[in-house]
């Protein structure tokens, strides 16, 4: 089960047709309102941190979960 939060996040990687391994990075207000959602699904497998400030790659479990919450 998907929080108001994360569906949010994922909604924005949909916005922008972000596919599996793809980068979308976070700044300013969003980065900062988003962070700890960002850290969240990073630990639930639907995000992987990159070393790139403020980037985070969609999973295949977070296409996954993107694609469910329509």
């Amino acid at each position: 089960m998907l929080t108001v939060a994360e569906r949010r996040v994922l909604h924005i990687y949909q916005q922008y047709l972000i596919t599996p391994g793809q980068m979308l990075c976070f700044s300013g207000p969003n980065l900062e309102r988003d962070k700890e959602t960002l850290e969240i699904m990073s630990e639930k497998k639907l995000l992987t941190k990159e070393s790139f400030g403020g980037g985070y790659s969609l999973t295949r479990s977070g296409f996954v979960a993107m694609n469910d919450c329509e």
